[in-house]
């Protein structure tokens, strides 16, 4: 089955190219775009202050990355996890920029632009117009943000995987739960009605009820009569 990665950064500013660093790096596994369990997940020292209104996003301060691995430490690491697969993130070209960046500055391979997965460039899309956020794809798709209190990557990253989930088709996905080839665990999610839904219940009136028996009449051995 098909293997993505879904990752996301957190950072010490909006531009790389103006010296802001990446401070926090979290990736989800998914197999058949649904979570197999398995992250990667690093707090990084940027070797730089933390602006204040970077500290009011995330939540970090500089006290809380000294000491932390600097990102040429944690990046083969990063490498490894990700492999060769395509990456998801929402709003992927900041994140694709600052890696890319930071890749670059330990002298070591960038991320191929070709593997890049937008998810806010889907709910663009398929919303257009609205809002598009994280948290307004979480809202409008009935997805628990109580947990979210600051832009934590690897929160994020769970909550992007439910969102991703229901961009690319729902929580039906199909028959197969395996989360691969050779049945080594099986994916589950949680079903959270949303308040209000009131269930429809369909019911064929006389003259669909006739035209039921009438094309079950020209089949030859229906399985299910016995």
């Amino acid at each position: 089955m098909k293997r993505t990665i879904l990752f996301d950064t957190e950072t010490t500013g909006l531009d790389p190219l103006k010296g802001d660093r990446v401070i926090e790096i979290a990736a989800l596994e998914l197999v058949g775009d649904l979570p197999t369990g398995r992250s990667f997940h690093v707090l990084i020292d940027p070797e730089r202050d933390v602006p204040e209104e970077a500290s009011r996003v995330h939540g970090f301060t500089r006290a809380d990355l000294e000491g932390k691995p600097k990102f040429a430490e944690i990046a083969p690491d990063f490498l490894e996890f990700v492999g060769n697969d395509p990456l998801i993130a929402h709003n992927a070209r900041f994140d694709f920029g600052f890696m890319n960046a930071e890749l670059s500055r330990a002298r070591l391979p960038e991320l191929d632009m070709g593997r890049m997965v937008d998810t806010l460039d889907m709910a663009r899309e398929r919303f257009p117009g609205m809002p598009n956020s994280l948290d307004a794809l979480c809202r409008r798709f009935s997805i628990d943000l109580s947990e979210r209190t600051t832009h934590n990557a690897l929160l994020d990253c769970k909550l992007l995987a439910a969102v991703y989930l229901e961009l690319t088709g729902g929580r039906q996905r199909g028959f197969s739960l395996a989360v691969d080839d050779n049945g080594g665990g099986i994916a589950t999610y949680t079903y959270v009605r949303p308040a209000g839904h009131v269930p429809v219940r369909v019911r064929p009136d006389p003259a669909e009820l006739e035209a039921h028996q009438a094309f079950v009449g020209h089949l030859s051995d229906p399985l299910w009569i016995a």
